[in-house]
């Protein structure tokens, strides 16, 4: 009986553990479903409003190409009259009921009518998804897809144009995922060549996986469209067809960026004449038979999405012009799978989804080389995963078990009750590179333009200034205006702080986390991410507190010494007021930024002398920005506080950075060999080894009594890999 009772206590405890779990699964995944549906809700409102709100001259430029003098959309006249329309003439002839209403109501049909493709977009392609799917993953994927289309620059350039670039994809989507028929098959893509021709390629794909007759239905179904808008539309089908070579030569010139083809790369490259057309035939023809292979091949492993994706993406990359609202496919080649760590599953997802919706200015800066790859971007996306991108097949032993990341031991706060998130854990190995320097980069310059947009203007900025200076001066610590003619006196200390000012800002921080990423990659997650906190909550300071630095205050007499003598006469003044927000002074991140490093260094350094030439950056930049007129002193210490509720916050979140003991390192050795440590093994296991005590104890008694169960075998998991040896001694810390 007391037996009975011990199995019953191990049931009771792993059912408990599971149970709440469960629910607590549960209710954290509904609501991050309701999130994201509101995500969904309010892009789609504001996508509305953004069209809706422009001028009549600027919105739905395709449509208005048909719109006369009255404002009433017309019947007569050509489609490509003013070369802005770039579709096909069958294309035009899906335009002809617009030309039965006026301009404005047209403009809220069409805004509706997209949205209701998007969502039917997102809605097919979350389905689509290779299986197994999870049940998390099902319930996310529809509002999660439709919320990246909506975000992509594909989706808002067809809303600006009104264009009709989301239908062809729409059509071919629902004829691989939805429609079972063989000819309605067909006939659906059919349609889509017939509003994009290089879309015949979808027929061969047909063809190749063994649905051959709807690739022939395809071809008839494009063939027929194609002949009846040569009869509806004659001189339209010839410009298109004849005059323009399948519309190459309608929109913007072809060597633009706009048009991100193989065609108008080579264009960009300087080639023209016989020998650029010869080279991208040759060319087109390689990536056609690569990529169309590699959809075969993906198609037959139980990917068709994927399949889908890399012939799209092939299209892109052949077709004679490839413009914004034609670049979608690329978006769905996210569905990819590439790496076997863990660890590097979410690179090509970044790479793509950034590229697919940030502009190429945010990704990369304009610097010598780095410049064509940036305003190629998306031709280089489409173009990897049409040819170059590895993604895994699913008989892959890391399709579902990739090699597993490599945490550190948890280590608990100092203050029991610091609410450490329990999956914000801290990663041993080294970041992917790419995806840092893109995640970098991408923050940097959204923080830089919303920092450009945070300003109130200049009679609020100068009225916080004088609220500081008063304040200083009540705290006796206005020493600013001293400093700085003092400095200007002396000629080599005005050009070492001029020179340090605007050189050591970021020098200084970039090495560090250079060197930590190199050396020392744990702590680079840690420090990364107290510095990024640190940044985000100054931009909250800039919106909420725009304050005019003491060089940009009339009347104060303060020396710039960067920018030259200030015009304050002038509504705008300054050298760089028209480049970026020169309000932005509280808090001073060129102090938090320096103090950060001091911190850093102290922290991590091993030499005494480092750690001491560490303090001295914060003490040069504090210096500087007060001498060079550029800061308050309380803007420093503004910037200081920043940075401290950086580090609180990472400390928050995963705990503090300690050192080890030996017995922490043995217990870490033995969960490497096989130890579990979640909260039903640890049941279930306390469960059995009080049951096995119990019969230890009657094992005198004559009475024959079962032995308890043994617990249940512990799942096999991959073996973590191996911990850096410098690293090895840590854990706790920022991720």
């Amino acid at each position: 009986m007391e037996w009975w009772e011990g199995r019953r206590s191990v049931v009771n405890a792993d059912h408990s553990v599971r149970g709440d779990a469960v629910v607590d699964v549960r209710t954290r995944t509904g609501l991050t479903r309701a999130l994201l549906w509101l995500v969904v809700a309010a892009l789609a409102v504001r996508q509305t409003a953004v069209v809706l709100r422009q001028p009549p001259g600027e919105r739905l430029t395709d449509l208005e190409s048909w719109i006369g003098e009255t404002g009433v959309l017309r019947v007569t006249g050509s489609l490509y009259d003013d070369g802005r329309f770039t579709g096909t003439p069958f294309a035009g002839l899906l335009l002809k009921p617009f030309t039965l209403s006026a301009a404005a109501p047209s403009a809220v049909v069409w805004t509706l009518g997209a949205l209701l493709l998007v969502a039917a977009l997102g809605a097919v392609a979350a389905r689509a998804l290779p299986e197994p799917v999870g049940r998390r993953t099902a319930l996310l994927a529809v509002p999660a897809a439709i919320a990246l289309l909506m975000l992509s620059l594909p989706v808002r350039n067809t809303f600006h144009l009104g264009q009709t670039g989301l239908l062809p994809v729409l059509l071919v989507l629902l004829a691989w995922f939805v429609v079972r028929d063989h000819r309605l098959r067909g006939v659906l893509v059919g349609l889509a060549a017939a509003l994009q021709p290089v879309l015949l390629l979808f027929a061969a794909l047909l063809w190749l996986t063994g649905k051959r007759r709807a690739s022939v239905t395809a071809g008839a179904a494009f063939a027929f469209c194609t002949a009846a808008a040569w009869a509806a539309v004659p001189k339209d089908s010839w410009t298109y067809w004849v005059h323009h070579a399948a519309g190459a030569g309608l929109g913007e010139r072809a060597d633009s960026l706009a048009n991100q083809s193989l065609h108008g790369v080579l264009l960009r490259l300087g080639l023209a004449g016989p020998a650029e057309i010869a080279l991208f035939l040759v060319l087109a023809a390689a990536v056609t038979v690569i990529g169309v292979r590699r959809a075969v091949r993906y198609a037959q492993d139980g990917q068709p999405l994927l399949a889908v994706a890399v012939t799209g993406c092939v299209v892109v990359v052949v077709s004679p012009t490839a413009w914004q609202h034609q670049l979608l496919w690329v978006l769905l080649a996210v569905v990819g799978k590439v790496g076997k760590r863990a660890s590097d599953r979410l690179v090509w997802p970044a790479v793509v989804v950034l590229v697919l919706t940030l502009p190429g200015k945010m990704l990369l800066p304009n610097v010598g080389p780095i410049t064509s790859v940036r305003d190629n971007g998306l031709f280089l996306a489409a173009l990897g995963a049409a040819c170059l991108v590895p993604f895994l097949a699913r008989t892959s032993p890391y399709w579902q078990r990739p090699v597993p990341t490599d945490h550190a031991k948890p280590v608990a706060a100092r203050w029991r009750r610091v609410p450490l998130l329990p999956f914000w854990r801290r990663v041993l190995h080294r970041p992917n590179l790419l995806l840092e320097l893109l995640l970098i980069r991408a923050v940097y310059s959204a923080y830089s333009q919303v920092r450009l947009a945070a300003t109130a203007g200049r009679p609020v900025a100068e009225e916080h200034g004088r609220q500081i200076h008063a304040i200083e001066q009540w705290l006796h610590i206005d020493i600013e205006l001293w400093v700085n003619h003092t400095v200007v006196e002396i000629a080599w200390l005005r050009e070492f702080f001029d020179y340090y000012y605007s050189t050591f800002h970021f020098l200084v921080p970039l090495a560090i986390l250079g060197v930590l990423y190199a050396r020392r990659p744990a702590d680079y997650r840690w420090a990364r991410t107290s510095i990024g906190f640190a940044t985000v909550l100054a931009l909250v300071g800039f919106w909420l507190y725009p304050l005019a630095p003491p060089r940009l205050m009339p009347g104060l007499g303060f020396i710039d010494t960067l920018h030259g003598v200030q015009d304050f006469a002038k509504p705008d003044y300054g050298t760089l007021t028209g480049v970026t927000n020169q309000y932005a002074a509280m808090p001073s991140l060129h102090f938090g930024w320096s103090l950060w490093c001091g911190v850093v260094i102290v922290i991590l350094a091993p030499k005494l002398w480092m750690k001491a030439l560490g303090l001295l950056h914060p003490l040069f930049t504090v210096a500087a920005i007060v001498a060079t007129a550029n800061h308050w002193v309380l803007d420093a210490v503004g910037g200081g506080l920043v940075v401290a509720l950086g580090f609180g916050l990472t400390y928050l979140l995963s705990g503090p950075r300690r050192l080890a003991t030996d017995q922490k390192q043995k217990r870490e050795q033995s969960q490497k060999h096989g130890e579990r440590t979640d909260p039903v093994a640890v049941a279930v296991t306390a469960a059995a080894k009080a049951g096995e005590q119990r019969t230890a104890a009657r094992s005198t008694v004559s009475v024959s009594v079962p032995a308890p169960a043994p617990a249940p075998a512990a799942e096999s998991v991959p073996a973590p890999e191996t911990v850096p040896a410098e690293v090895a001694e840590k854990v706790g810390g920022g991720t």
